[in-house]
């Protein structure tokens, strides 16, 4: 599959991917503003993406929302799980709509994945139901306690590579409270939903929300100003275009050293996500941080250089041996989620 995709894209396929995963154009013509950054059509911009559409590279082109501004309340979780259980329970925990992302990691606790519950629900009796469920061993919850980093960019062109080095600015937003109304409701719902590749693709949207086009770019950016919506961009596939070693590095760092190396952490161009989250007694690490390299080999000489560049003595990288589920929580839509308890004969 690897080398399918590989051959099916060149480098201009590989350029624009790097480019929309962070900047996408917030205006009524996107694909005609891309298509100037590379001197090619916008005919030919859209037929490219179309095609990493279907060979299944660009999973998504959408607004990617803050969970926690939106008033949800999440958590990581992690579970220890009976080798032979471990497919069903997986399976049904992926039936609930607030799960996004499920795999399986070489640990003890070898099944991870993130749930979210909307305003008015409880994390708690989410939890308490899937723990019913026949096989699971262990339950942690690991809730952020700090957010350094979250923004995934796969820097899918070779000669671009940046040094592994921690260089970049985190981005600045508006600390103010943001309660949805109804109508930041219907605006979310539309705009977390996957972008046509069309001349004016937010021009459906609009319609649908009764705004115009300019209002929506406008409402889109006061959303990124103040932190609900992280970015509009491209979301790839990190396996298919060759990220295949997912590494959740997980650091033991002394409690006064916590903001400063998670800081640290969160600056490295390599380093997806980053989080304090809290410590149990059979589970000592306290800083979170992501990597998405092409071998494990890679992976673990990365971890070892940010290592020296951080000092702290102590941790361990888990890769997800399998992927169980991934996709983007549908915010502020009506599902309802149960379970089937044992499994069949």
């Amino acid at each position: 599959m690897l080398v399918i995709l590989a051959t099916a894209m060149d480098n201009l396929d590989k350029e624009i991917l790097n480019e929309i995963q962070w900047t996408f154009p917030l205006v009524a013509q996107p694909y005609h503003d891309i298509a100037k950054k590379f001197s090619i059509t916008p005919e030919a911009i859209k037929e490219r993406l179309i095609q990493l559409k279907k060979i299944g590279v660009l999973r998504q082109l959408s607004a990617i929302f803050d969970t926690r501004k939106l008033g949800y309340k999440s958590s990581l979780i992690a579970m220890e799980i009976e080798a032979d259980k471990l497919d069903f329970v997986a399976q049904q925990i992926n039936r609930h709509p607030g799960v996004s992302h499920n795999y399986e990691r070489n640990h003890q606790f070898n099944l991870w994945f993130t749930l979210a519950v909307p305003p008015g629900s409880y994390l708690k009796t989410e939890v308490d139901k899937i723990k019913k469920l026949e096989g699971i061993k262990k339950v942690r919850l690991l809730p952020t306690i700090k957010l350094f980093k979250i923004g995934v960019k796969l820097d899918i062109v070779e000669e671009k590579k940046h040094e592994i080095k921690p260089s970049e600015e985190k981005k600045k937003i508006r600390d103010v409270k943001f309660v949805a109304t109804e109508d930041d409701k219907k605006f979310i719902r539309e705009l977390q939903k996957d972008l046509d590749i069309v001349d004016r693709p937010f021009l459906n949207a609009a319609k649908k929300l009764g705004m115009t086009e300019e209002q929506v770019f406008e409402k889109l950016k006061q959303y990124e100003e103040i932190g609900v919506m992280r970015r509009f961009a491209a979301i790839l596939r990190h396996r298919d275009v060759g990220f295949v070693a997912n590494g959740m590095i997980v650091w033991k760092v002394p409690e006064e050293r916590i903001t400063e190396v998670g800081e640290k952490l969160g600056a490295f161009p390599q380093v997806s996500h980053c989080y304090q989250r809290p410590v149990y007694a059979d589970w000592p690490y306290n800083v979170f941080s992501m990597i998405h390299c092409k071998s494990q080999d890679e992976a673990q000489e990365m971890a070892k250089t940010i290592q020296n560049q951080i000092n702290v003595d102590e941790y361990r990288i888990l890769f997800s041996a399998r992927e169980f589920k991934k996709t983007r929580v549908e915010y502020f839509v009506e599902q309802k989620f149960s379970l089937e308890e044992k499994i069949s004969a």
